[in-house]
């Protein structure tokens, strides 16, 4: 007797006898049933993995890119946003009419208000050649203050206190032009704006969506730089009074800032994230790849086993004949697919990490994040992943006719 049909014998017994007997058989026979054919099982598996490690991938990157959308946002302490109208994201500023601190600061329920600065500038490299760049200025020497550069690794904040200082981000050394001849170290001077500048700061990690570099500095320099008034800011960062409601005081503050939009900082963080993801598409094509990796694990999982499944319908129609319920049956079925769906999972995810690594090794621009909550949804997705393809093979099994084992 084959292997096959000695396990198809002890299936049956097992599935006669009692159901704490057939509960144990269940994963021995389908364990049987997988790696009888190795070459089945393989092209399993390379739809399982490939379906994790594209899921893995395009999810990665959709919250990759999430997390650089709202890097500085996520940073800044504020609870309300003054904000130009229109503005579509952080990264797409303008300068307001002006004075619009001080109407906020005379509105009830307001505890702190500052100026932001965001606007694009001319860079000249030091060896030459232009790029352009999103100066940010803020005031960050008080302990309160909303926002500051984070991940400094030279220099420190204090030291842009000094005269026409700046801090940039090591991820865009080669666009500002500290390479080659030129390579950087902390001093090192360019041009913003016609203005001659000095780098003594550095950060790293702080990227941009879109790609242009970030130039941290002072408040009023930035001011000077870009041709705003002291009174001038993108942005009007708003803290509400303790005992305070955020809604109630934005409504005041709508009602006297007639010619701006008062967001909440969820508000304006989820409008910066809506126009780089869904605005510009980006989103809309990584989830579509996500898709695309699941239907195609689907697809060809269902196939495997729906085949697995029929070369092996005389052993199931001798399990049925033998008194093994449909139930036992379809146990067989689902746990071959819950088996492979480990196996891949597993595989896939070693090799996920390892695209993530090499990716992260090779491009700066864009980043790849493997979170535990991903990892232990992309587990979940592959195993119902898995239950979806093994119900195809399942219906199969349920046509069966047990008296047909007697006519072999």
């Amino acid at each position: 007797m084959s292997t096959a049909g000695s396990e198809t014998a002890q299936g049956a017994a097992a599935a006669a006898s009692g159901p704490l007997k057939s509960v144990w058989m269940a994963p021995k026979l389908a364990f049987r049933n997988l790696f009888h054919d190795i070459l089945s099982l393989a092209v399993t598996l390379t739809g399982i993995v490939f379906s994790v490690v594209l899921v893995a991938v395009q999810c990665g990157l959709y919250i990759g890119a999430e997390r650089t959308i709202a890097g500085v946002v996520d940073q800044i302490k504020t609870d309300l946003w003054v904000t130009p109208y229109g503005t579509k994201s952080f990264d797409d500023p303008a300068f307001m009419n002006g004075r619009e601190k001080f109407l906020v600061l005379s509105t009830p329920g307001v505890a702190a208000a500052e100026d932001l600065v965001v606007n694009f500038a001319n860079w000249r490299k030091p060896c030459g050649g232009n790029t352009a760049v999103l100066v940010v200025g803020a005031n960050w020497n008080t302990d309160d203050a909303s926002f500051k550069p984070w991940n400094v690794v030279q220099g420190n904040l204090q030291t842009l206190m000094t005269p026409n200082s700046v801090a940039v981000d090591d991820t865009y050394f080669k666009d500002l032009g500290f390479d080659g001849e030129c390579a950087f170290k902390l001093g090192a001077s360019a041009e913003i704006m016609g203005n001659r500048v000095t780098v003594t700061a550095v950060t790293t990690g702080i990227r941009s969506f879109t790609t242009l570099p970030y130039v941290f500095t002072t408040l009023r320099r930035a001011q000077s730089w870009l041709d705003a008034s002291p009174d001038q800011g993108s942005y009007t960062l708003v803290r509400v009074a303790q005992g305070e409601k955020i809604e109630e005081v934005r409504k005041r503050l709508a009602s006297r800032l007639t010619d701006n939009e008062v967001l909440t900082h969820q508000e304006f963080r989820t409008r910066s994230l809506n126009q780089w993801l869904f605005g510009t598409g980006a989103g809309g094509a990584l989830i579509a790849g996500a898709l695309l990796g699941l239907v195609v694990g689907i697809v060809i999982v269902a196939q495997t086993l729906y085949a697995s499944t029929k070369d092996h319908l005389n052993e199931f129609a001798t399990l049925r004949a033998l008194g093994a319920s449909a139930s036992y049956i379809h146990q067989v079925i689902l746990m071959q697919a819950m088996i492979s769906a480990v196996v891949g999972y597993v595989l896939g995810m070693i090799l996920s990490l390892a695209v993530i690594g090499l990716w992260t090794s090779l491009d700066n621009t864009m980043i790849i994040v493997m979170t535990p909550g991903l990892a232990a949804s992309l587990f979940a997705v592959t195993i119902g992943m898995c239950a979806i393809a093994a119900m195809s093979a399942i219906l199969k099994v349920t046509r069966i006719d047990p008296a047909g084992v007697f006519s072999r």
